[in-house]
């Protein structure tokens, strides 16, 4: 597999916002979103066995390991990889950008699929695999990044149109600017999560995971 980078961090975002992770940041993805944060992960890495990135995981001594990128589906070994993690009994976080089909995905306690849907500012929303909704279950998240309005109207239609059977998590673009979008939600009275990316409070945008 190709990896970007391997490192300790606090996990930023999602359900388990806080948590001393292992991240396992595989390089290459298929989409461009204008918003994107890890560019730098488009092309860069290093290949490694299965066997290695295990190896480098362990040293790390964290319970939760979350897979992301990149986009970790987009590479053929990602699954055997995540077979090999939840095995060895880490709690595992799966980060993926919603234009990867779920169809394999195992379902056990100690995975949660985090899926987003790119809302239009990200260029990339008609690239969307909305079938794959319907395979999230309640330990799983569905995540919205939101710039505008036009995006927080497009976040409520697919939920309205999905009825998604896990938690909701929706983030203003950059993951600081809360008031705006949380004054919002509860207008509306949506059953969804507004949350922080965490990291950027603690570290800005230097590219430290």
């Amino acid at each position: 597999m190709k990896v970007y980078s391997i490192f300790k961090s606090i996990q930023g975002e999602g359900l388990t916002i806080g948590a001393p992770t292992a991240f396992i940041r595989t390089s290459g993805c298929p989409l461009r979103c204008t918003y994107c944060d890890t560019p730098q992960a488009f092309d860069k890495g290093e290949q490694m066995t299965i066997e290695i990135i295990m190896a480098k995981v362990a040293k790390l001594k964290c319970t939760h390991v979350c897979l992301t990128g990149g986009e970790p589906l987009a590479q053929k070994d990602s699954p055997r990889l995540l077979k090999k993690l939840l095995d060895d009994g880490y709690q595992v976080v799966l980060e993926t950008n919603g234009a990867m089909p779920l169809d394999d995905m195992p379902c056990v306690e100690n995975l949660t699929i985090s899926m987003d849907i790119k809302c239009p500012s990200s260029g990339e929303s008609e690239k969307m695999l909305f079938q794959n909704i319907e395979l999230l279950g309640p330990t799983d998240q569905l995540k919205f990044i939101i710039v505008d309005d036009a995006d927080y109207s497009y976040a409520k239609e697919v939920i309205e149109k999905y009825s998604p059977k896990c938690e909701i998590i929706l983030t203003p673009v950059g993951g600081k600017n809360l008031k705006s979008l949380a004054e919002k939600v509860l207008k509306d009275g949506l059953d969804v999560r507004v949350l922080p990316q965490l990291h950027k409070f603690i570290w800005g945008d230097e590219d430290n995971r």
